[in-house]
């Protein structure tokens, strides 16, 4: 099982950026657990560096994810421009060098929050980042649009659900489970089966309707409510490999999806 460190960027005295009142640890810590609880519900084991607010240097970071053997570290952060209101846009920063993984996942994770609203302004390579040097696995650090720029708060807060799934769906995709490890545990427990999670939604009358969309194309699918959030699952599969095959056909159709495990 893929494990994978959820980092919170500042925290404590540490307020990262600031704008009319909004800091930016709170955003940071607030996106980095609801995407993390997506992941746990995928299979994920995941690490916070934090889940309060406290303050860790990024050495401290870089050393919890680096005694873990975590496979990717992942930092949350907002972005911040000299002028209020003058930058936009979500970006994905790794440290760069030959490690393909941290670019896909980096790549994965950019273009799904793009199409929850952010411009895009696209991958960058940063050497003096310390959780991404000190970090002994692929790692990546989002800037979820800019803490100073009101359009960019506005997607950020209308589209929160969003923007958690889209993250997680970048990591789905750049990052797969290991399947032993999925398969080993559906063995442990005879009642897990494998669906195929088409969206994620704040209203009911939203999700019915994709729902609906994807009976008439001939997909078994249904509403499920969890946390106050409800969840489009196609398909009740008795293993992974007919999970991803149904996945490769709603992706094909252009649904942004993830693999879940249910009862």
């Amino acid at each position: 099982m893929a494990i994978i460190v959820i980092d919170a960027g500042h925290g404590g005295f540490d307020n990262g950026a600031m704008y009319q009142g909004r800091k930016e640890k709170d955003d940071n810590l607030r996106l980095a657990l609801a995407v993390g609880e997506i992941l746990k519900q995928q299979g994920y084991e995941v690490i916070y560096t934090r889940t309060t607010d406290i303050y860790q240097s990024p050495y401290e970071k870089a050393q919890i994810a680096n005694e873990a053997g975590a496979d990717y570290f992942i930092s949350f952060h907002r972005n911040s421009g000299e002028n209020d209101n003058t930058y936009n846009g979500a970006q994905t920063l790794i440290y760069g060098g030959d490690d393909m993984r941290a670019r896909r996942l980096a790549e994965a994770i950019n273009e799904e929050l793009v199409k929850t609203g952010f411009a895009d302004l696209g991958i960058e390579e940063r050497t003096g980042l310390a959780v991404l040097r000190r970090t002994e696995m692929p790692a990546v650090l989002i800037e979820a649009g800019f803490i100073n720029h009101d359009r960019d708060n506005e997607i950020f807060d209308n589209n929160f659900n969003e923007i958690a799934s889209a993250i997680a769906m970048g990591v789905e995709q750049a990052a797969p489970l290991k399947r032993d490890a999925v398969e080993q545990s559906s063995m442990e427990n005879e009642d897990v089966v494998f669906g195929v999670e088409a969206g994620r939604f704040a209203y009911r009358t939203t999700a019915n309707f994709m729902a609906e969309q994807l009976m008439d194309q001939g997909f078994e699918s249904y509403v499920m409510e969890d946390d106050a959030m409800l969840r489009v699952i196609v398909g009740r599969e008795d293993s992974l490999e007919d999970a991803l095959k149904l996945q490769r056909k709603l992706r094909d159709l252009g649904y942004r999806t993830m693999i879940v495990a249910t009862n």
